[in-house]
């Protein structure tokens, strides 16, 4: 992966939303001096006015709060602009056109989850333009995301928001494990996070590593995968191994896969690739490891030696994501050609579906836990949830203005969370599973009536 990044205001051109009108650039620079980066907000203080709920949202309201009525520009305008405008970032030219020709067509209109809340207090943001794994759900209602120095955990159901870890100042461990760095780190710049159950993982620009029990205080390991230059931790995966121990595996861009026991915090494998690691998922049997990064080509591994079972050919520039069916049969990966593709381990030979993105790469892939829905994030501005279980060819195109810090379904499929990254609308996107109950109604009755709206068709869901 490319080396640039920086702090949240020194976003290259590409990656900031760009006001195509003079009054509506005008009306965000008079939020942001009001405050929108303000110690205020930083301690959750927003006036939660500036939230959006489910009922503002069905009387017309923005989903983000954005003031349309006041604008002279509509929304529909800015879209087209934002469409005709936005700059994919592309490691290999005119990979996104190329592309084009295998895509799918879908069909859009889907209806799986339903728009719940944005919570402008809850600010998600990004180190690294490339690098979009900063949201994860443990529960329906419990949400861990980075918000610049700070892991935040937040809360949907009491709206509250509480600080898990500060990598500003100084981070030390507070239990002694062989290969621990003692001393810790300062100010760790934060690329990648993961959380699963009650385990946190935080990777760092310089190779760091830092883990945490979210049931525990303090911080349980601190170590450095590498001492290279090029040392960025790209992607971390935490996962139950056959034996029922917890590991994580850590994706480096110094080419290597590292896999280390969550209990003891040792390593236990080492593989060494010819180019940066992007990122790497775990079937969910165990038995092959897919891995992409900086080449055009993915590659599927023993996850026990490491060694290369099968090469997967079709995407045109670098992976950043990728994700497997909870079948273990299917998996997919994201793409700055713009393309997510789905591949069947029974027949590597070819991706057996390929669905394009609108502005850009792809750059976060999730799967709900009953393997119905997969979700695709591009850089910015879209959340594409399509129907794996009927063969991807039908989605839901959740729209909206940002960059996307990550998103992430809850284990029990009911929430979907999408982080924005804005200087003046940065938020937290909550859906629900939309979920029809007519077979209650049905039990107790009400069906008869023919005026009842539960009384129409059932839609499977």
């Amino acid at each position: 992966m490319s080396e640039q990044h920086g702090d949240d205001a020194d976003f290259i051109d590409e990656y900031e939303m760009e006001y195509v009108d003079d009054d509506m650039e005008e009306d965000f620079r008079e939020r942001e001096m009001v405050g929108s980066d303000s110690d205020a907000d930083e301690y959750g203080y927003l006036d939660k006015k500036a939230d959006t709920s489910a009922a503002q949202a069905r009387r017309g309201r923005d989903i983000q709060g954005i003031p349309w009525e006041r604008l002279s520009v509509t929304r529909e305008k800015y879209r087209q602009t934002r469409l005709e405008q936005y700059k994919n970032y592309e490691n290999i030219a005119r990979s996104g056109e190329g592309s084009q020709k295998d895509c799918n067509i879908t069909k859009k209109g889907g209806k799986y989850y339903d728009f719940r809340h944005n919570s402008r207090s809850v600010k998600s943001t990004i180190l690294h333009f490339q690098l979009r794994n900063l949201v994860w759900a443990t529960t329906k209602h419990d949400v861990y995301l980075m918000s610049h120095f700070s892991v935040i955990h937040w809360s949907s159901l009491i709206h509250n928001k509480t600080e898990v870890l500060d990598v500003s100042g100084h981070v030390a461990p507070t239990e002694k494990h062989p290969g621990s760095l003692l001393d810790g780190f300062t100010q760790t710049q934060v690329s990648t996070l993961a959380v699963q159950d009650n385990l946190l993982v935080a990777g760092g620009f310089q190779g760091e590593l830092i883990c945490k029990n979210l049931r525990r205080p303090g911080v349980s390991f601190c170590t450095r995968t590498t001492y290279d230059e090029n040392a960025i931790t790209n992607a971390l995966e935490i996962y139950a191994a056959p034996s029922g121990a917890i590991h994580f595996t850590a994706s480096n861009n110094d080419c290597v896969v590292r896999d280390f026991d969550m209990e003891t915090f040792q390593l236990t494998k080492h593989f060494e690739y010819p180019w940066p690691v992007n990122h790497t998922s775990l079937s969910p049997g165990g038995n092959l490891l897919v891995i992409v990064g900086d080449n055009p080509d993915g590659l599927v591994v023993d996850p026990r030696d490491g060694k290369t079972v099968a090469t997967l050919l079709g995407h045109l520039d670098f992976s950043f994501a990728s994700a497997w069916n909870p079948d273990g049969v299917t998996f997919a990966t994201g793409n700055q050609d713009k393309t997510c593709r789905v591949w069947d381990v029974r027949n590597l030979s070819k991706s057996v579906v390929v669905l394009k993105g609108n502005l850009g790469a792809i750059r976060s892939i999730r799967y709900t836990s009953d393997g119905r829905f997969m979700a695709t994030a591009e850089p910015a501005d879209f959340v594409h949830v399509y129907d794996a279980k009927n063969g991807y060819e039908a989605e839901q195109e959740i729209d909206f203005f940002g960059e996307i810090s990550g998103i992430s379904f809850s284990p029990d499929t009911e929430s979907l969370f999408v982080g924005i990254w804005d200087r003046t609308y940065g938020s937290l996107l909550e859906y629900g599973r939309r979920r029809n109950y007519l077979y209650l109604v049905r039990k107790l009755g009400m069906n008869k009536h023919p005026g009842c709206a539960s009384s129409q068709a059932e839609k499977k869901d």
